[in-house]
């Protein structure tokens, strides 16, 4: 556990910058692969906290566009076009989000990640709980055409996760920032076009 303390190159790089976390420049890869975020854009950004992507996104959106971000913690960014709300994913209503973006969102975000128990299993089946959320939430207010992105712990149910997401989605990528430690078994699943959820889910 040493080792993920102690700062590396990413680390100052983001203190330099004025970023609340190394966790941006993952992000910023992202984006960067994709075109995921320009000028104009509603973005939703779960499990925001410290703010480093919701940092990223308020620069790369503009006044223009809007940012919401929720997390159990508070943080401390602040800018015009940004909203941050406090509360537990599960228990916050999608018609929350609706109200504080002023309408659907273009791209829906999760950094998300559970609190780890050291057992790797149990890890990975809660971050897929995680990401089965915020897929629900991209599907109840995303746009059409819309981007989602979730971060998962590898393990055996990744596979059924990217079969529940690939159908709703033009096309979907799954990528491992450069700036993730060696160590780490996250990965990110970016799914661009959304189509609609299948079925009858709501939408608002």
């Amino acid at each position: 556990m040493a080792s993920r303390r102690r700062p590396d190159h990413y680390t100052r790089r983001a203190k330099a910058s004025g970023f609340a976390a190394r966790s941006v420049f993952k992000l910023e890869e992202i984006d960067k692969r994709t075109r995921l975020l320009r000028r104009g854009l509603r973005v939703l950004d779960l499990g925001c906290a410290p703010g480093s992507w919701t940092q990223y996104a308020a620069g790369k959106v503009g006044r223009g566009g809007r940012v919401v971000g929720i997390d159990r913690r508070a943080i401390e960014f602040a800018a015009p076009q940004v909203t941050t709300l406090v509360g537990d994913i599960f228990e916050t209503d999608a018609e929350r989000f609706f109200e504080a973006g002023g309408g659907r969102f273009d791209v829906v975000l999760s950094d998300m990640a559970p609190d780890t128990t050291g057992d790797r299993f149990t890890d990975h089946v809660r971050s897929v709980e995680l990401c089965r959320r915020a897929l629900y939430l991209a599907d109840t207010l995303l746009e059409r055409g819309g981007a989602f992105v979730c971060k998962v712990f590898e393990g055996g149910d990744v596979p059924e996760l990217v079969d529940e997401i690939r159908p709703r989605y033009g096309k979907l990528k799954r990528i491992k920032p450069k700036s993730t430690r060696s160590e780490s078994v996250e990965l990110f699943i970016v799914a661009q076009g959304f189509s609609g959820a299948p079925g009858s889910r709501e939408r608002l």
